[in-house]
């Protein structure tokens, strides 16, 4: 137990810290600051807590996200009054989004020194609106018992509302009186004498707070059974259990005989191990008309949040096809709006036993089988495209890395287009990778930050970025002097913005680049080593896999692959359709 009793704003600290670390804190993330001195304090001297300073408080925030991404375990965040706490707000919205579990501490002034223009000082109550899953400003520091049991049982309610009924933000506002730092005051020990504080944290829990239970699918699967014509959507989702996630998908396609649809963005595509209903190319598929006609289904059944892609959107809501969404969250999950049946529960806790006897006894295989005839022609299309073109074509990036990256790496991928080339091309392999992304609120801050914090003390990692995301968060890089672990920064720099070649609106050549496109015209090379990083420009995609085969165990590098943004614009233009034609002929 550490308690520390110097004064009354340690020990309430402490008790902070002490409670959070028993129900299983091990990672805060720190801004500097004077009015958070106390958290502060308690935070860096408790033994079993890793502290990680970080200057930015925007960084800081996308790293502590990072972090929880990976673990699935809340990030204490810490900072200072005013608007340190402000620049925290991007990262919660992303957190909030994409469901990950970041337990927030805003130092604050007492109450009598709001509302008067005293230094540093703003409205934090409720400073993130309606993005947490739960707020609360805490009393005052006290040294009553019954005061130091309400703080206690408060943290432990913050911990709890972070994971359940669904992971999320927690903000707690902490006002503090001085003194901050930890002087000591007299005799304040002396007041506990008769207080056993062994017996006060005696019955704090520390385990697994999700909500565990087992849900039948019996009643659904009757139902889709029946339907020879459906098709599963494995969207975006972030499982803690990778393994159990696609097992569970492949016992469900399995039972219905259905196709899945998987994003690159789950593990699906990465543990593919052989599984024969695998759909990698539906969006390029799509994009024959005569073939989507062919293969609409009576019935969608979406895992997790919509895809990225667009063409399936489209393609569903022309068609207006019965939808139904598994997942454990209360929000709507069809961007869609189709007349869509909830099933509230986690994918890993659906017990997928069936009663043959409701089965067809003919089952027709025809559906699933051209879908996967398909599918089969339209890879075999990509590999003969993609093989042959050694030009620096950001099409082939993700088609190089399904192939070439070492098992169970990390990958980061960042928004825009990174994210829709992954989309795209990523293969399917059995190699275990695991997908990272920031998909909540799909924006480009952060993107450095998050993928080191997803690094921070994990397998060797790979983020995949262009060159604005990466510019958005350079101050990322400060965390370089205190990072453990190894990422590697995949730089596709077209100087620009890639996504805005793909829309209607860069056809306005007179002002399109400068407020668009917003080239910055930077030298990574000088960027990098200002801060201290490793630089490599690549030359060609031998050198780029050859850095690849065996990745760092420690530090951080980009490699740096310069591309033409029209040109890649152009060649999705030209050949995405052209990539789904099949020859109906072929039997290989």
């Amino acid at each position: 137990m550490h308690l520390d009793f110097r004064n009354i704003n340690t020990l309430w600290s402490s008790i902070i810290v002490e409670t959070l670390s028993r129900l299983g804190l091990t990672t805060a993330v720190i801004c500097p600051g004077s009015r958070s001195t106390p958290l502060t304090v308690a935070f860096v001297s408790h033994p079993n807590i890793e502290t990680i300073p970080i200057l930015d408080e925007r960084s800081a925030a996308f790293f502590a996200l990072g972090i929880a991404k990976r673990t699935h375990l809340p990030v204490a965040l810490i900072c200072t009054s005013g608007t340190a706490g402000a620049n925290f707000y991007p990262a919660v919205i992303e957190g909030k989004e994409s469901q990950v579990p970041l337990i927030i501490f805003t130092a604050d002034r007492p109450p009598e020194l709001r509302n008067c223009h005293a230094g540093q000082t703003i409205d934090q109550v409720k400073l993130y609106g309606n993005y947490c899953n739960w707020y609360t400003e805490l009393a005052l520091p006290s040294l009553e018992i019954q005061l130091l049991s309400y703080l206690r049982q408060t943290i432990i309610a913050a911990w709890d509302h972070a994971l359940v009924p669904y992971q999320g933000i927690v903000h707690l506002n902490c006002p503090f009186r001085e003194p901050l730092a930890p002087i000591i005051e007299p005799n304040i020990a002396n007041l506990f004498t008769d207080v056993n504080f062994d017996k006060f944290f005696l019955n704090i829990y520390k385990g697994n707070k999700e909500i565990l239970r087992t849900d039948y699918l019996d009643t659904y699967l009757n139902h889709w059974v029946s339907n020879q014509k459906g098709i599963i959507i494995a969207g975006v989702f972030n499982s803690n259990n990778p393994s159990l996630y696609c097992n569970q998908i492949f016992r469900l396609s399995t039972l219905l005989n259905y196709p899945v649809l998987a994003e690159a963005l789950c593990p699906f595509r990465n543990y593919a191990q052989g599984f024969p209903n695998l759909i990698n190319t539906y969006d390029i598929l799509l994009r024959n008309h005569e073939l989507a006609d062919k293969l609409v289904p009576d019935v969608v059944i979406q895992i997790g949040e919509f895809p990225t892609s667009k063409q399936l959107r489209e393609w569903l809501t022309y068609h207006h096809i019965e939808h139904w969404v598994i997942d454990s969250r209360p929000d709507s999950l069809d961007p869609l709006h189709n007349n869509t049946h909830y099933i509230r529960a986690n994918i890993h806790h659906l017990n997928m036993e069936y009663k043959e006897k409701y089965r067809p006894i003919k089952i027709d295989l025809s559906y699933l089988n051209q879908w996967k005839e398909v599918n089969k022609n339209i890879n075999r299309n990509i590999k003969a495209n993609l093989e042959k073109n050694e030009d620096l074509i950001e099409a082939k990036l993700p088609f190089l890395l399904s192939k070439n990256l070492p098992e169970k790496t990390n990958i980061f991928i960042a928004n825009s287009m990174p994210v829709r080339y992954a989309e795209f091309f990523w293969m399917p392999s059995k190699r275990q990778f695991i997908p990272y992304f920031n998909r909540g609120a799909n924006g480009i801050e952060g993107t450095l930050s998050t993928a080191l914090g997803v690094a921070y003390q994990a397998n060797s990692s790979v983020l995949v970025t262009g060159d604005l995301a990466l510019l958005h968060d350079t101050n990322g890089w400060l965390i370089r002097q205190h990072f453990k672990g190894h990422l590697t920064i995949i730089l596709v720099n077209n100087n620009g913005g890639g996504i805005f070649e793909m829309l209607p609106i860069a056809k306005e050549e007179s002002f399109f680049e400068s407020y668009f496109a917003t080239p910055q015209h930077i030298d990574f090379a000088q960027l990098c080593s200002t801060y201290n990083i490793e630089h490599i420009l690549i030359k060609n995609w031998t050198q780029l896999k050859k850095l690849l085969n065996s990745l760092p165990s420690i530090g951080i590098r980009v490699l740096e692959v310069q591309t033409d943004r029209k040109r890649d614009a152009l060649w999705l233009q030209n050949n995405l359709t052209k990539l789904s034609f099949v020859d109906d002929t072929d039997e290989s």
